[in-house]
Order: C-alpha cells, then structure tokens, then sequence
C-alpha cells in the first residue's frame, strides 16, 4: 500500500473485472491485467477498503504509527495492529530517532520479569523429574500449589497482558491471528491451574493423578508467555536493526546552515528554518545543507553519496549541489532551491522508509493461509481434547488439556506472518547502502521474474554529458553562423544535446541571439526564431516534416553516426544550412554490466529516439543485438505493450522525462538516479549512482529477497504442518511421544527466530 500521508486511500479495481478491488496497485488474480484506481476505471466503490483502519485526520502533522505488515493501518498514538497483532511503528523515521522502541522497552521488562518468576515457577513444578522433589516436600502439596499460583499468575496477566489484550481484540473483531491462539492456549493452562488450586473438588477423576491431584500447568502458562516475548523482543530488536540504513541516511544531513541575510549579515541557523531562496555560505570541510545553485566561489565537492564517484566534482556558479554532499577546500555561496521534505536525501529517505512498509503480492497468499489456518487450528485442538477425553488414558482428560494447548500454540503463526515483512525490510535497507532505491516491495517480487530489459540510450548507457564534436555548414553558410543559429535555439531547452551545443559554443566564443517563439517538438527536435528569420534544429524526421531534403548531407552525415555521434540539421527560413555533430561517450560501468545482465538470462533492447546508424554503431559497441531506433516517448511505451501481449515481463531503465511513459508502462520501471523527478517517480527501481551496474545489483537484489522470502515461507509452513499433528499427540500410540506445552512454545519461538536470522542474512547478501 503505498498513499501520501496526508490524503485518503484510493481503491484500484481490474477494468474487466470490478469485483476486484484493494487498497494499492497490483495485477488481476483472474486475468493478469494491471490495476487502475476506481475513479479511472468507471468502478463505483462506497468507501476505501482500508477507511475503518486509517485514524489519521486529514493535515495530521504529528507523528504517524503504522503496521509494517498492514499498511494501511494508521493512526496518531502507539498501539497494535488490530488485523495481525504486531506492534505499530513510526511511519517516517528522523534523525532523533535514536532512542529505542518503547515497545521494546516495555516487552523486555516484562521479559526480565518473566524470567525472575518463571525459573523459581519451572523448578517447583519439574523439581521431581530431576531429582529435586524434596523442595516441594519442605512446603507440603498444597503450600506448593498456592506458591505456583502466586508465582505463575503475575507472568501471565503482567508479562502476558500484551497478549492477552491483542487475543480479546482479535476475537471481537474476529480477525484471528497468532495472538489468538497464544492467548487460548495461556488462559486455558492458567484458568485450569487457578480453578485446580481453589476449587479441585470440581473436576472429574478423569484430570485426577493416580495420587487424586488435579494437574497444574502454571508452569507451562508461565514458560510460554516468557518465550512469546523472547521472540517479541528479538523481533523488535531485528526491525531496529533494519531501520538503521534510513537513520545512517538521515544523519547525513547537515544540522544546520549558515544564512547570508540581505544587509550581508551571515547566521547560523537549524535546517527547518531554510527557505527556498535563501543564500547559505558553505565553508570549506562543511555538509552541503540543502539542494541547490551555486551563486559565487569555486570548489570541489565530495559527491560520493549520490554518485559512488570518489573522486571530487569541480563545483562554479550556475552548478547544482546536493544537500549532505561534502564541501572541499574552497568556499560557495549558494541558492537554496529545495528545502526540507523536498530535497534529494529527505526523498530518498522517504522512498526507502515506504518500501520497507509496503507489501509484496506473495505476502497476500501467506494472509491468505494464515486466515485458514487458524480456525482450522482451533478445530485441530478441540478434537484433541475430545479424542483424548474418549480414547486417552488416565487421567485422560488431562492429556486432553495438554494436547490441546500444545496444538494452539505450536501451531501458532507469527513465523507464517514474519516471513515476508522481515525479508522486505531488510532487503530495502541493503539496497538503499548500495545506492538500489526499491520504491515497493512489488517492483522487488517483480524485478526477479523479468526477461526483458529495455534500455534508453542517451543518459543511461551513456554518459548523458554529450560534448560538440563538428560543425558542417552547407555551401554559402559557414559554421561560425550554423553554430550561432543552433546554440540560440537550444538555450532554450534542457537536454544533453542542447547543453553540448551551447556549450560548444561558449568553448568556441561564438556568441548566441535570442530565440523567440521557441517550441519543443517530442522526439524530432525545436524550432523557434532567431534574428527574426524561422529556425529549427533536428533529426532527419524534423526535415522530412518541413518538406525538405537532407540528401546532399547524408553520406557525411552517415559517416559520422556510424562513428556513434548524433548528427542534427540546422534549418534555416525553409532551407538546411548546415548539421552539427555530438558525441555522448558510453559509460565505461555499461559493458560490463550489459555481459552480466545477458549472463542472467536477460534479453537486452535499446530503444533511442536516435537515428538507426548511430544507435546501431553504439550496440554495436556494447554488445547488444537488438535496437529500436528514431521511436517517439509513445513509441517506447508501445514497444513494451506489444512485449508484454507476447508473454514477457518487461522492465525499461531511462533518464529523461520522455521516458516515463514507458517506464510506468513497464512491469518494472527503473530510474538513473541522475536523471529527472519524473522518472524517478515513475519506476519502481532507481539508481543513485546513475550506472548499469546498479540494475545488475538490483537484480541479485531482487533474486536474493525473493528466495529468502520462499525460504522463510517453508520453514513455517513445513514447520506448521509437522508441529500440529505431534503435538496432538498423533505419534503417542505407535511411539509414546506427547509433547508438552512448554516444548511447543520452545518450538514455536525457534520456528519465529529460524525466520528472523534468514532474513536478516540479506544484510550481507552480496550484490
């Protein structure tokens, strides 16, 4: 589920089939098509699935709690879940977050109480197995009883209060879950010692000893609320644990920043007090505190957090900076442009914090199962008890009891439940150190299952820094004019091929007019006017469009796209005066990273709005066999449509804002951190660093978290499957075994811990 905090769910529904409807985006079970909110598809839907769960009042600004299993349980103050159970945490972490968990807090004095009444507990009730029964012998039978209860019922209604109220809840608002059967299984055992201490006279011969006592299992009571926390609090532990990768990102940021007022007064000020505009002195050594322009200085700046490049970027006026980057030896001044939740880290914070609280689509089955499971569990106990009431020996109907709680508790979920949620927080936060932003853990299940990879040229296997590298006038023009017209026309746009001009341009002291009347034309170039005359700039499509010929530029033209430049036509009042030529050099990561990808099984395109000679040279280059050439932003999303018609899972990794059609098209978008927020809004991987061998991370990533999850999801299911009919006491007549309460709780606490471990093998998962 992912929704802004501050607006209200929105329902998505499968146009083909509206009986489909969920709180997030995702795919049709019945016929595979992806699904669309309600408002678009025509659907009318009452109310939000998730509006009985979300308490948070439009414009809340406080503090959020939600659940990392069920997002869309929000509400302002700490609490449980009231579908799983679990404990809520912080929505969006801080940088103060660096005291622990007051759930934690609270779970582990409990537990520490627990364990000082629970050990002095197990030794009264199990001293005759092990040679210290005379310490009951020193109080006498009764004496010991009333011990054991004065012993036992403070860990069970103190420490297993927790529990027992997330047990109540779960059974009014009947959304069984784990607590369900933990909370069945304590009550009995402890409701059945209390009533065997102060009214044993009550119970029939058939929970009577061969000595005429009525059996106590305090104990067991006492033991399986004491494991229960232990598994609590390791998994409190472990989530704590996960979150580090957002609290390492948030300490970072700069705590504060120095502001040059207007009188040219500086002061220090916090980071929340900054406002776009302000201009903030950066002094050598310090953090950059926000996003944004350089005004006045020069320096080199560390930029290793976003790029993964070592080596320092020189930084003049006009250069963007990057809030939490570091300043070098030299001094800035610089316009704040994005501020607060707005700027590149406190996004990247965000993205990773909601990936780690989404849901992946396998996590939907294991709900599934565990919403059958446990009545289905509760049917398993009662029978039983009532076959061993029937069948049993003496004193049957305390076999029974035993037999009963042990199956409600060692059949007990909470493994069943971890085993995604643990997967995804962890494999979130390993990829955010590892500059692999995971938007959802949808895009994650999903990434694993592509076979195809789409591939945008410029800006993704190359650098996206294109340089001028010729100009060729026609005869009666010469190139200072022809570079003139271009470089005028293109000040008035934003891609790399407009930048390599004018800055040709500037490198070559040919001075640049006004464009007027400038216009933009997707995918075949721009056209505007300089000196009052008509001008355009493009691709052979932009002439063939203007009714003119190229023909007598072709071969030269030809020559220079097979040595993989981009070569454009400068038009001028109706006639072609001449081309410019601009190289973008390939990555050096890209090889590499291509032969790694084809090595996984992938099947690499390139599709550029590039001529087919010079995207041809570039495969050509990197390996890749096959290329789509001269495609328009639509035709990209297209191509992908027709791929995935055909069976294929497709994911399309770009840079520039043409290409989030395509990428939200894709079953998987993948954004170049270094390219547009359009893009990155668009996928649902992006890339800090900006190099293909990011996707290649991502990728490991990706197989990595899904075989931990499937790991995760046998070893409770196996585990489940096995525990219940032992603990029934299914093997007792062939081989003697009837496995107590307390071994199931020892049980059921390994199986929670042997899901915990798994996961948390993600952190040191190479990718």
């Amino acid at each position: 589920m992912n929704s802004d905090r501050n607006q209200s769910h929105s329902v998505y529904t499968c146009p083909m089939h509206p009986e489909i409807r969920q709180d997030g985006p995702g795919s049709c079970p019945i016929c595979g098509m992806t699904l669309v909110p309600a408002a678009e598809s025509g659907v009318a839907v009452a109310a939000s699935v998730t509006g009985q769960f979300d308490k948070v009042p439009a414009g809340w600004r406080g503090t959020v709690y939600t659940c990392p299993m069920h997002p869309e349980v929000r509400q302002t103050e700490p609490g449980f879940c009231p579908i799983c159970g679990m404990g809520l945490q912080r929505e969006a972490a801080s940088a103060q977050d660096d005291g622990p968990n007051p759930e934690l807090v609270d779970f582990t004095r409990r537990f520490r109480v627990g364990v000082a009444l629970t050990i002095p507990l197990l030794v009264l009730a199990m001293g005759p197995l092990i040679g210290l029964g005379w310490i009951r012998g020193i109080f006498g039978e009764r004496p010991t009883m009333w011990i054991e209860l004065a012993l036992g019922t403070p860990v069970v209604l103190y420490c297993g209060w927790p529990f027992l109220l997330r047990g109540w809840v779960s059974f009014r608002t009947w959304r069984l879950n784990m607590f369900s059967l933990i909370a069945m299984g304590v009550l009995a055992a402890w409701l059945f010692s209390v009533a065997g201490v102060l009214a044993p006279q009550i119970f029939p011969d058939g929970f009577r000893d061969e000595d005429g006592h009525v059996g106590l299992y305090f104990e067991a009571a006492a033991v399986i609320v004491t494991l229960v926390l232990v598994g609590q609090v390791m998994e409190l532990q472990a989530r704590e644990g996960t979150g580090r990768a957002i609290r390492a990102l948030l300490g970072l940021a700069a705590k504060t920043a120095r502001v040059i007022r207007p009188d040219g007064t500086e002061a220090e000020l916090p980071l929340d007090e900054v406002q776009v505009g302000d201009h903030l002195r950066v002094r050598p050594g310090e953090k950059v505190p926000v996003d944004g322009i350089v005004v006045e200085g020069r320096s080199a700046v560390d930029e290793s957090l976003i790029t993964g490049e070592a080596v320092p970027v020189e930084k003049v006026a006009d250069d963007p900076v990057t809030g939490a980057t570091i300043n070098g030896t030299g001094s800035l001044v610089i316009r704040a442009t994005r501020v607060g939740s707005d700027t590149l880290l406190s996004q990247i914070v965000d993205m990773v914090a909601k990936a780690q609280r989404s849901r992946a689509p396998i996590q939907n089955q294991a709900d599934s199962v565990a919403g059958m499971f446990v009545p289905a569990v509760m049917a398993v106990a009662v029978l039983a008890f009532l076959a061993w009431a029937v069948w049993g020996p003496e004193p049957a109907f305390s076999y029974g009891l035993v037999a009963a709680v042990s199956v409600l508790i060692i059949a007990c979920p909470c493994a069943l439940g971890l085993a995604t949620p643990m997967s995804i927080m962890t494999a979130t936060g390993r990829g955010a150190e590892a500059g692999v932003l995971i938007r959802d853990a949808e895009a994650l299940e999903r990434f694993e299952t592509i076979d195809t990879l789409i591939i945008d040229k410029t800006g993704t296997l190359t650098e996206g820094k294109p340089r001028l590298v010729a100009v060729m006038p026609e005869p009666g023009h010469d190139e200072t004019e022809v570079l003139r017209l271009a470089a005028s026309l293109e000040r008035g746009s934003e891609h790399p091929l407009a930048e390599a001009i004018t800055r040709g341009a500037g490198d070559r002291d040919v001075s640049m007019a006004d464009a007027h009347h400038f216009e933009a034309l997707t995918g075949k170039g721009v056209k505007g006017v300089v000196d009052g005359l008509p001008v355009a700039l493009g691709n052979l499509r932009l002439v063939e469009d203007m009714g003119l010929s190229g023909e007598s530029l072709a071969a030269r033209a030809d020559v220079r796209r097979d040595q993989g430049e981009t070569v454009m036509f400068v038009i001028l009042d109706g006639a072609v005066a001449g081309m410019v030529s601009v190289a973008d050099p390939v990555k050096d990561t890209a090889p590499a990273a291509l032969r790694a990808l084809q090595d996984q099984g992938l099947r690499i395109i390139m599709a550029t709005g590039d001529n087919v000679r010079t995207a041809q040279a570039v495969a050509a280059r990197l390996g890749i066999d096959e290329v789509r050439a001269d495609v328009l932003p639509q035709d990209k999303a297209q191509l992908i449509r027709d791929l995935q018609a055909a069976g294929h899972r497709v994911a399309m990794a770009g840079d520039g804002v043409n290409d989030a059609p395509a990428l939200a098209q894709a079953d998987v978008g993948i954004a170049m951190g270094t390219g547009a927020d359009v893009t990155i809004e668009s996928a649902g991987i992006t890339l800090l660093k900006g190099n293909l061998d990011g996707i290649v991370r991502a990728r490991r990533l990706s197989r990595a978290t899904m075989r931990n999850i499937r790991q995760n999801l046998f070893f409770a299911l196996v585990y489940n499957a096995a525990g219940v009919p032992v603990a029934a006491g299914l093997l007792y007549p062939f081989t003697g075994i009837l496995i107590g309460p307390i071994f199931a709780a020892i049980a059921m606490s390994a199986s929670s811990l042997s899901v915990v471990l798994n996961a948390l093998r993600l952190r040191r998962v190479p990718i």
